[in-house]
């Protein structure tokens, strides 16, 4: 099974691959091709119903919501240019560091 951390980066050379595929048979081509703000509406679209199976629905909804999230977010990412690797570093630089640290940081660097 490929549930592992490798996937998202697979799925994100898989949604690069699709920049330039026929948008009639590739949901991800046709993303691409209505643009970021498109896609970035999609995003919180599945965002929101990712929020909803999480308060009423069962864990199974909230599973496939999730991938549904993760899948725009990459599809977002790709049309924006930013690899996976750079979310991982800014990650890094974060672990270890209190959620509240890093969110005061922000008010004064933002």
């Amino acid at each position: 099974m490929p549930a592992n951390e490798k996937i998202l980066l697979e799925l994100y050379d898989i949604i690069e691959s699709r920049k330039l595929a026929d948008p009639d048979t590739s949901y991800t081509a046709r993303l691409f091709g209505k643009g970021t703000q498109k896609i970035a509406q999609k995003l919180g679209e599945e965002a929101v119903e990712t929020v909803i199976a999480a308060v009423s629905e069962s864990q199974e909804r909230l599973i496939r919501e999730s991938a549904d999230v993760l899948y725009h977010l990459l599809v977002l990412w790709a049309a924006k240019g930013v690899k996976p690797t750079l979310v991982w570093e800014e990650l890094d630089k974060r672990f270890g560091t209190s959620g509240l640290a890093v969110k005061e940081a922000r008010k004064k660097n933002p």
